[in-house]
């Protein structure tokens, strides 16, 4: 009794329904008698007392069984044939009660009375239920003035129809249906639970126009990958949102997977848990300092904005050379209601002016440097562009942090500056250089991060797969063998501002990035957790491009020292030794107008193990008798 109490506690609407039967069978079982039968001279002499007696033994009876059977702790949403059957159990139990006690106290058969009785009570206990089911009652209810917005179905088959009865059970502001389309022509001009059948799928674009439609549905689960392709291109051109869900029936029956009605996220592909940073003692650093983050509107250097926030800054300039990503980063830390000062500032880390110009204007007294050029193969198309921006805007950096006396630096690099066969990583080896030369002569803390790809970020390999998935493939991948190490952009950036507190001067950090992935089987993890498999969106092999390697590595074998590892992974490398960089920019210098010469020299001198004896080497020689050794030098990696 007391689990029955307290379920009717919880659930008000299944006591509103025990208070209306225990009325009906007892209203029912009064009018019976007393109007249909009242004439019949055995019955008309009944006394009231007799006949609240009567009505006594029906109520405790039918509540007794229905309690066995608990047809009052039924979800009647999901009522069918059986829990009819229930229903019509208790009552003819109870009715059995009855016949029983009128036998012995009158003595005379009343089969016909209580069967008529038992019979107008069944109908109108369903009738009740009909009704709540289809929400009658619910127009006795306020409802809200904001309809949803309008959708539209594609199918009036069991899926259609199962939507349209939840959106309608459910009474949802969000969405409205307005009406289905199918190509069944027998379907043509019905209704499914109120809602019209518009036309077939060749009227798509018109209806949707016509009718204002803001969200498409698409659930016909027999449609071919092909057509559904093509429905969904349609839809897109329109403008409406499109949505193809997947029905319970379906995931039950195997016809779908359930990864299909899931956004694929970047922590499975990733292979690993995702590295969480002890962080608790930046807050002593960050907190109510100027802090200046370069690249400010790329996925990097956003996201170290994002996490930056956190530790209240007093004040942050956001500078950046695009004007809508500087906007959008800025509009997104604004909305977090922070105390913290923001600054926008639209300017090029080529430009020495304008950076002498920004801090001698704010001040800032930590620096992340993340603006770069970082996509290898227009690198290797513009070589001096990765020379300008990689190599020079550094420096114009670094020399402007040192000017101005700011506490820390740090350089956002890659695991493409060790054993570079590329433009790019060569650029971003000689900016580590760059680096690591100011932190011998400055009281600035300079220190640089090296990190591997970043799963996500604009130019990774994930928004390509994802926009070859959605076209319907192939997804592109250059050799089945080729592997990287990978990380989320959030540890990324927590590298970053970890390092900044770890740093004394000179360091380069590398976090343990767990083991390599190979390429191809992070194509074929997107496909699957996209709800395809290998034979509906194929897998390409395109061949290595212009300054790929088949592996990177995130430290060369001689950067790791004895003592390597400084904090739960993190790892400081010990590069390799020089004494000046500044060679190196005169004979980048030397050579810019010779493209060919200018990226052999690149690559040579990241290579180099003895960098101060090939510089003079090169002095003495000239690049071009140099090339054919420089050259070689691509192959050190071993791919």
């Amino acid at each position: 009794m007391a689990t029955l109490v307290n379920v009717y506690r919880k659930n008000q609407r299944n006591l509103l329904f025990l208070c209306l039967d225990i009325l009906i069978v007892s209203f029912v079982l009064y009018a019976t008698f007393e109007l249909l039968f009242s004439t019949i001279t055995s019955y008309a002499a009944l006394e009231s007392s007799e006949m609240l007696m009567m009505v006594g033994i029906k109520i405790i009876s039918f509540s007794l069984v229905g309690t066995v059977l608990k047809i009052h702790r039924i979800d009647w949403r999901y009522a069918s044939v059986h829990e009819m059957k229930q229903v019509a159990i208790a009552l003819l139990s109870s009715d059995l009660v009855l016949y029983a006690y009128n036998q012995f106290h009158f003595g005379a058969g009343l089969g016909m009375i209580i069967a008529v009785q038992g019979l107008l009570a069944f109908n109108l206990i369903l009738f009740t239920r009909f009704l709540a089911r289809n929400h009658v009652f619910d127009v006795f209810k306020p409802h809200s003035n904001h309809p949803g917005r309008k959708a539209l179905i594609i199918g009036a088959g069991d899926s259609g129809q199962l939507i349209v009865r939840e959106l309608k059970e459910h009474r949802t502001t969000v969405l409205c249906v307005v009406g289905l389309l199918d190509d069944n022509p027998h379907l043509q001009s019905l209704y499914v639970h109120g809602v019209p059948v518009l036309g077939v799928t060749d009227d798509l674009e018109r209806i949707i126009q016509e009718h204002g439609i803001e969200v498409v549905i698409l659930a016909i689960p027999s449609l071919s990958y092909a057509r559904r392709l093509a429905l969904l291109k349609r839809i897109e051109k329109t403008g409406a949102e499109s949505h193809a869900l997947p029905m319970i029936s379906e995931l039950a029956t195997g016809k779908v997977s359930i990864s299909e009605i899931r956004e694929v996220k970047i922590e499975d592909l990733l292979g690993r848990e995702p590295v969480q940073l002890d962080i608790s003692g930046i807050s002593s650093h960050v907190e109510g300092a100027t802090v200046l983050v370069t690249g400010a509107g790329g996925s990097i250097g956003s996201e170290l904005c994002r996490q930056l926030i956190k530790f209240a800054p007093a004040e942050m300039i956001l500078l950046g050379h695009g004007e809508n990503s500087i906007y959008l980063i800025e509009r997104e830390l604004r909305e977090l209601g922070t105390d913290t000062v923001l600054y926008p500032v639209i300017g090029d880390v080529q430009d020495e002016a304008r950076l002498e110009e920004v801090f001698r204007m704010y001040k800032p007294d930590i620096v992340y440097h993340a603006a770069a050029h970082k996509h290898v193969p227009l690198m290797e198309d513009n070589p001096l562009e990765a020379v300008k921006n990689n190599i020079y805007g550094t420096k114009h950096m670094v020399d402007v942090a040192a000017r101005h006396k700011v506490n820390r630096f740090i350089m956002i690099s890659t695991d493409k500056a060790v054993n570079p066969t590329n433009v790019m990583g060569s650029t971003k080896r000689i900016a580590e250089m760059v680096v690591q030369e100011k932190a011998r002569v400055s009281d600035t803390i300079f220190a640089v991060v090296r990190f591997g790809n970043v799963l996500g970020s604009r130019g990774s390999v994930v928004p390509l797969f994802k926009e070859q998935i959605l076209r319907g493939g192939p997804v592109t991948v250059t050799d089945p063998e080729m592997t990287r190490y990978f990380m989320t952009i959030p540890e990324a950036s927590r590298l970053v501002i970890q390092a900044s507190v770890l740093a004394r001067g000179g360091e380069v950090f590398v976090l343990d990035m767990g083991d390599p992935v190979k390429i191809i089987d992070l194509a074929k993890k997107m496909i699957e957790l996209s709800g395809f498999t290998t034979d509906q969106i194929g897998i390409e092999v395109t061949g290595i491009r212009p300054g790929e390697k088949l592996y990177e590595e995130l430290l060369a074998e001689s950067e790791l020292g004895p003592e390597a590892n400084v904090f739960p992974k993190i790892f400081v490398g010990r590069t390799r030794s020089f004494k000046t960089v500044s060679s190196v920019l005169h004979l980048i210098e030397t050579f810019r107008d010779d493209r060919d010469a200018l990226m052999y020299l690149l690559l040579f001198i990241a290579n180099s193990d003895d960098l101060d004896r090939d510089v003079e080497r090169l002095f003495t020689h000239g690049v071009k008798r140099m090339r054919p050794h420089i050259a070689a030098s691509r192959l050190a990696d071993g791919n």
